[in-house]
């Protein structure tokens, strides 16, 4: 269910019509609060302990977080928003694994099982580009029929066909099963799909890194370790990454002020994090909600504190933080973009994971729609590219010479020249 059909939703409108000044929204709150916030305002990012509170806020406090994430936003990329006209690719839902979390997977043998041979893919990534799309994001399930090199078939055919497109595929439990099937190591496997057209990785798979909370999850599928070295190997080789966190299910403040703790330690030591996208869970047709093991968790309060704290956490390290509109509705994922958010994702034309999960927000949202979500909150829209370059949009996407130096016209990280 969206927010907008929510049986009991934590509304959060409140926090946005909210006319106090920032000074007056940190004199309301406690003294210690305050003076994390302004020493986030001062350049010091909260510590562990101090994001843990930061994600249990409510009321004034939660006003006086929200004001300082949407400050550092401000000086962070100014007042552009930004999205991305994709296509998403989820060509196989044939899956061995069975996370808890995920109602996407089918085994083989299901009626509702499928595995879309290159021609199809090749279809639905056509649709894209005649709308416009600069990249194609593919991702799918680990089906054992797949040949020991049918990530490269893919890569291989989707390069040749659309040789100017940006390739975005493969999270890291992918990685970890291509590298598996072909007896390759992570980094000769991973520099093989950049030489085969691989452009960057989604940083997909990270659920939650703490191991108790992982292993209900997915039967520890793709352990933190893992995880971890897979993308910082992708830095090393050349392949940016996105990063995510996955949270609404059986984490506590702590376990997300861990997990982000993670990902600030892989970009000081790689830059090579584009974007950060928390994602909530949605629960309604998973095995974790049969189960009885996890209860709906209100959308509002939680989703605020989350984006928020995010930008504090993140600031210096990670400069766009990406609202999904596919998990939080658009209404919210809209209120989302005065909570410290300059992003609203892509366009995508199919997004099927979420929806087997419940998800009522539609697969597919125009960039005409996603602008008037920007422009609602007086932010000024802007079509970029993968890696948060702007485009001249009067030019049907393409990049109108060098990227601009915009604060929000680029990704800012650092990558090896491999």
């Amino acid at each position: 269910m969206s927010y907008q059909t929510e049986q009991s939703p934590e509304r959060v409108e409140h926090l946005f019509v909210d006319q106090r000044d920032l000074e007056t929204r940190l004199a309301a709150t406690s003294p210690d609060l305050a003076a994390i916030l302004e020493r986030s305002l001062a350049g010091r990012a909260p510590t562990v302990d101090e994001a843990t509170e930061l994600f249990a806020l409510q009321g004034d406090s939660l006003a006086a977080l929200v004001g300082v994430a949407d400050e550092l936003r401000r000086r962070a990329v100014g007042d552009t928003v930004t999205y991305v006209i994709n296509r998403n690719v989820n060509w196989t839902n044939v899956c061995f694994v069975g996370c808890k979390f995920c109602s996407f997977a089918h085994l083989k043998n299901s009626p509702q099982a499928y595995d879309r041979d290159v021609s199809d893919v090749l279809h639905r990534i056509g649709e894209g580009v005649a709308l416009g799309a600069t990249e194609v994001c593919m991702q799918g399930g680990l089906n054992p029929a797949m040949p020991d090199d049918g990530y490269l078939q893919l890569l291989r055919a989707v390069r040749e066909a659309y040789p100017d497109l940006h390739i975005h595929a493969f999270s890291p439990m992918e990685i970890q099963y291509g590298a598996h099937r072909m007896k390759m190591a992570y980094r000769p496997y991973l520099e093989l799909l950049l030489e085969t057209g691989l452009n960057t990785m989604p940083g997909t798979a990270a659920e939650i890194f703490d191991p108790e909370i992982r292993k209900i999850l997915t039967h520890d599928k793709l352990d933190t370790a893992s995880w971890i070295e897979i993308v910082t190997t992708a830095h090393e080789v050349g392949l940016p990454t996105t990063s995510t966190m996955l949270y609404g299910h059986l984490e506590t403040p702590r376990h997300m002020a861990e997990h982000i703790e993670v990902l600030r330690s892989i970009q000081r030591n790689t830059g090579g994090l584009s974007e950060f996208v928390p994602l909530r869970f949605i629960w309604q047709n998973t095995q974790l909600y049969a189960e009885g093991l996890v209860s709906p968790v209100p959308q509002g309060r939680l989703d605020i504190a989350v984006y928020a704290t995010s930008r504090l956490m993140l600031d210096g390290l990670v400069d766009n933080l990406q609202s999904s509109w596919v998990k939080l509705g658009r209404e919210l994922a809209t209120l989302s973009l005065d909570a410290g958010c300059n992003d609203v994702g892509g366009t995508l034309m199919e997004e099927s994971i979420s929806r087997e999960a419940g998800a009522d927000s539609g697969e597919y949202t125009s960039a005409e729609e996603l602008r008037s979500m920007i422009m609602s909150r007086g932010r000024e829209p802007r079509q970029r590219n993968t890696l948060y370059d702007l485009l001249d949009e009067s030019d049907d996407g393409h990049l109108a010479g060098q990227p601009t130096n915009h604060p929000a016209g680029g990704w800012s990280g650092s990558l090896p020249t491999p």
